[in-house]
């Protein structure tokens, strides 16, 4: 992999080379946030980075000791004309919404091969995961959840409500006029009627359609206040670790909407870490490339990712397709209404929430649970919550 950038005598002015060292190169690789791969000419994987690692679920020497065959389920894959195109003398052979096979089976990718100069027969593929279509089906999914619940909630909040008043006073009043074994089962149903109340008020947040303005936010500034009343209150005892970008542009949404969806993320969260070394991690960052088809027609980007991490014991795997569907959860004495309640406001906000496949490798170890929120950023002067 080494290059130098001249013949002898023009290095440094002190005499060391101006080159790279192959272990710098290397090291500049794995810091890029895309997968890469060197083929050699037998087709044998010669080197991958960090993100490649994380993106087959492999390590580099496991990969290394792979041929593409290997990697992607036979000599009949999609990869092998990428690779025949650029030896055959192309310079860069680009690749969009790849279907793959192999060990990235169902994946979409983009995906780039570029000759590499200094060796003969060797290509540098680059991988660009493409999860639009399925982002888009399950945000369908739920939205038409949403809608069921939206009737749902409106039935309950008429049909049970009022009558549950009535039972909650004639409980109240056997309460003070019985005792031992009475008196007990008087507390049991008022406290029974309490909880389906609160399950009821829940539901009735689902109905709340009225209109509101989008903005630009500060999405710092909404994440720094969740984290101090989640520190003032339910996580006083867990570790939030904040990874701010500082040059992400503010986020065109409504404060509101945000601060519910971060709090309910983090509640969420709190209540998964150990009671002792639990940990949260907020990360921001700035991501191209992802485009989303709007409702009212045209095309959004969504370049601001916001990233809500614990290191609990993660969400059970068959739960992990409709984890945001309403009443699924792994949890005993859950609702299963916070989550459906973030992806509602984040589809409202013309956003994108997805739990992460790739649980083993959370930036706050362990299992853990990975939320990736992205949203668009906003245009035009700045709004008074941005300055």
């Amino acid at each position: 992999m080494a290059r130098t950038d001249g013949g002898p005598g023009k290095g440094k002015p002190d005499g060391t080379s101006s080159s790279l060292t192959e272990k710098s190169q290397k090291d500049i690789l794995n810091a890029l946030p895309l997968a890469m791969l060197m083929v050699d000419e037998a087709d044998g994987i010669g080197f991958a980075n960090a993100a490649a690692e994380s993106l087959f679920g492999l390590g580099e020497d496991s990969l290394c000791r792979m041929t593409i065959a290997d990697l992607f389920g036979g000599a009949d894959n999609a990869i092998a004309p990428l690779l025949s195109r650029i030896r055959a003398g192309s310079g860069v052979v680009v690749a969009r919404e790849l279907s793959l096979t192999g060990h990235l089976a169902g994946m979409l990718a983009d995906v780039q091969a570029a000759h590499i100069a200094d060796r003969s027969g060797a290509v540098l593929l680059v991988f660009e995961e493409r999860r639009l279509p399925g982002v888009l089906q399950r945000r369908s999914n739920l939205e038409g959840a949403a809608r069921t619940v939206f009737g749902l909630s409106g039935m309950l909040a008429h049909e049970i409500k009022n009558p549950l008043s009535g039972i909650r006073g004639a409980a109240q009043l056997l309460e003070k006029q019985s005792s031992g074994s009475g008196k007990d089962m008087a507390i049991l149903i008022r406290e029974e009627v309490d909880r389906i109340h609160r399950l009821v008020d829940q539901l009735e947040n689902f109905t709340d359609v009225r209109p509101f303005t989008r903005r630009p936010v500060n999405i710092h500034t909404i994440l720094s206040h969740v984290r101090d009343v989640a520190c003032s209150g339910f996580a006083k005892h867990i570790r939030i670790v904040e990874h701010y970008d500082p040059s992400l542009p503010p986020v065109f949404g409504e404060r509101d909407r945000l601060v519910q969806i971060f709090l309910n993320l983090v509640k969420n969260a709190a209540e998964a870490v150990p009671e002792k070394g639990g940990e949260i991690h907020l990360v921001t960052a700035y991501r191209h490339g992802l485009r989303m088809p709007m409702a009212e027609g045209g095309i959004v980007d969504l370049p601001v990712e916001v990233t809500v991490a614990d290191n609990g014991p993660g969400i059970n795997t068959d739960l992990k397709e409709h984890i945001f569907e309403p009443f699924v959860t792994d949890r005993d004495g859950g609702s299963g209404l916070g989550l459906a309640m973030v992806a509602k406001l984040v589809a409202e906000l013309g956003g994108i929430v997805e739990l992460d496949a790739g649980m083993e490798k959370q930036v706050a170890g362990g299992g853990g649970a990975r939320f990736t929120l992205l949203f668009a950023a906003a245009t035009g002067a700045e709004g008074e919550d941005n300055a």
